[in-house]
């Protein structure tokens, strides 16, 4: 017997709950966590058994490109966090931003997205995406004129990051939900900064969530991987289809690990959150920086947005310094606790400068257009004592 018990709705069911139960089906060995399926193929009772499985009349496990009993239970896992009906695991989160892009759109077609993106995502839409006959507008994230006068007919995309990285921007959803079902189009969120823990744009208006999973979702920076989210004849069809032919796929073991770092994701998002806002706010009051960047201050233009859709303002905190490029790696230098990386959502601290990391392909046009000064650090705030991290900065500052 496999033991498993049968839950027919997960959304009756906590948060917290369905990211430590959602998604399992035990096997008949009966284990009470997760297993890791490490195989490419899986065997058939016949000739007649496999080919109902390949031409999908049977449904089951095939090949591991595209079906994997530990991938499909983080998938379950994450589509009930997200209170979306399908998932597709990928193996980054700029692969599922592909993957997206393929599996929904085709030549002629016209995504809006946000200017205020991952340095990658951009440079995937201009230098890569546009080969294949698709074009793309970048407008301001919060000014919705901005995003209503790009849209065209063959506009059927609106792609966004909310909050931005690295400016912490935040862009109204619903608002760009209707702005994009009005004219027949898709809204794409990438919900990265949040997770399902602070914000579920499905339930505002969103029709696809992506996910780069080798941030918050893991938690400790040990593994890549990408997340789509959305109904069933939206990602299960085309983003699906997508995967299980191109192959952009996670791999076992990563999935397992995903799903250990769900298991605690809200209690970590809690602690960067609260660590994030304490740290923003000591910033502010140091004479070397000249802006903070964080949604839960005061001071931040969309701060009643943000509050609106989201259940806290998240691990990110970015500022200006005062003396430009030369203070902020100095800043940078003289830290000997945090860790100088790009990466973020870590349960360790790292502090990067996007002007020459993230966004260092962009020209120094489109960065001061996005507001990415030579003076900005961006710090993914991690779960050290609050005041370490601070004592750290203070060298530099």
């Amino acid at each position: 017997m496999s033991n498993n018990k049968k839950i027919k709705n997960w959304g009756a069911y906590g948060l917290q709950t369905r990211a430590v139960r959602a998604g399992q089906q035990r096997s008949n060995e009966g284990e009470h966590s997760e297993p890791i399926f490490v195989t490419s193929s899986y065997v058939f009772d016949s000739a007649a058994h496999a080919a109902a499985r390949f031409c999908g009349e049977e449904p089951g496990n095939i090949y591991s490109r595209f079906t994997n009993p530990t991938v499909r239970n983080f998938e379950e896992r994450l589509a009930a966090l997200e209170q979306g009906e399908r998932c597709v695991a990928t193996a980054s989160g700029m692969s599922a931003i592909l993957a997206t892009c393929m599996g929904l759109l085709k030549a002629g077609d016209h995504v809006v997205a946000s200017r205020a993106l991952f340095g990658s995502t951009t440079l995937l839409f201009q230098n890569i995406l546009s080969r294949f006959g698709l074009s793309f507008d970048l407008v301001a994230p919060e000014d919705l004129d901005a995003w209503q006068r790009a849209m065209r007919s063959e506009t059927r995309m609106l792609f966004v990051e909310t909050p931005s990285n690295p400016l912490m921007e935040v862009s109204d959803i619903r608002q760009l939900a209707d702005l994009a079902h009005q004219n027949e189009a898709l809204l794409v969120v990438d919900n990265c900064f949040c997770t399902p823990v602070l914000q579920r744009p499905l339930a505002l208006g969103a029709d696809v969530v992506v996910h780069s999973a080798t941030k918050y979702l893991d938690g400790q920076g040990r593994c890549m991987g990408g997340a789509v989210i959305g109904s069933e004849a939206l990602v299960g069809e085309g983003v699906f289809g997508f995967l299980r032919t191109a192959g952009p796929t996670m791999s076992p073991f990563n999935a397992w690990v995903f799903l250990k770092g769900l298991e605690t994701l809200q209690l970590r998002m809690q602690a960067h959150c609260a660590a994030a806002l304490e740290l923003a706010t000591w910033l502010e009051d140091q004479a070397a920086v000249a802006r903070v960047f964080y949604p839960g201050l005061a001071s931040h233009p969309q701060r009643e947005l943000a509050s609106q859709q989201q259940q806290a303002a998240g691990g990110i905190v970015s500022f200006d310094l005062k003396a430009g490029k030369a203070a902020a790696w100095k800043l940078i230098d003289a830290t000997e606790l945090l860790s100088i990386t790009a990466n973020l959502g870590d349960t360790k601290t790292t502090i990067t400068h996007p002007a020459t990391t993230t966004h260092g392909r962009w020209t120094e046009e489109a960065r001061t257009e996005a507001g990415i000064s030579d003076g900005l650090v961006r710090i993914s705030v991690g779960l050290e004592d609050i005041e370490d991290i601070k004592a750290d900065l203070e060298r530099g500052l």
